[in-house]
């Protein structure tokens, strides 16, 4: 079933409201060809990002562009020192992140950088610090340092898509540029595009995935 714009934005705002991590009368939807905007102010980047999470959890809609504000009230406030250790702290004690993530932060806005082998890895370290108190934001500048040769890439996500069902896998294309991969060709939904970006993640030697693929 194709659901119009306005059956869309009905169907977020619900999730918005089922979930009770957001408070969703401060966050406005707006639709436009399936893709959707999200616009208000939240009281914590935990809740912008939950919020983000609900919008894509709802069948039909294409793409997410969020333009929510973080305005921390008193008791999430905390000085850049403060969100500093606790930000370090984060990184140091995840099992995921290596000791090569180095954290800054500058009014409350948090910038991870250094080098790490994995996707996951600069996944695991983003999400250490997302949903600390204080936090207005995260800028994940981790590059990946990862060597296989290009065939080898195209071998083993080519395989990977063909392994997990969630992927429309006969329908989407692989070429790669050394680590580099481009996703092309179409899926049955924004689900199944993102599976097929995490899959190719998660292929060793992989540094930049590039999703080009169109959904039904």
């Amino acid at each position: 079933m194709i659901k119009t714009d306005m059956q869309l934005k009905q169907d977020i705002e619900s999730e918005l409201r089922w979930d009770p991590k957001v408070n969703a009368a401060q966050i406005g939807v707006a639709v436009h060809n399936g893709t959707v905007s999200l616009l208000g102010a939240v009281n914590s980047y935990g809740e912008k990002s939950a919020a983000e999470r609900a919008a894509k959890r709802v069948s039909g809609v294409r793409s997410v562009a969020e333009d929510l504000t973080v305005k921390l009230l008193g008791p999430h406030k905390l000085s850049d020192a403060e969100l500093s250790t606790a930000a370090s702290n984060a990184i140091r004690w995840n099992v995921w992140t290596p000791n090569t993530v180095t954290v800054s932060v500058q009014d409350s806005r948090i910038t991870l950088t250094g080098e790490v082998e994995w996707q996951y890895q600069r996944e695991a370290a983003e999400q250490a610090v997302r949903f600390l108190t204080g936090v207005v934001s995260v800028t994940n500048s981790l590059s990946i340092n990862a060597k296989a040769s290009t065939a080898q890439v195209k071998e083993k996500v080519e395989a990977a898509l063909l392994r997990q069902a969630a992927v429309d896998a006969e329908n989407i294309t692989v070429t790669t540029s050394g680590g580099k991969v481009t996703l092309s060709g179409r899926a049955s939904g924004w689900q199944a595009a993102q599976a097929a970006s995490d899959a190719a993640w998660s292929a060793p030697g992989v540094t930049a995935v590039v999703d080009e693929i169109h959904l039904h």
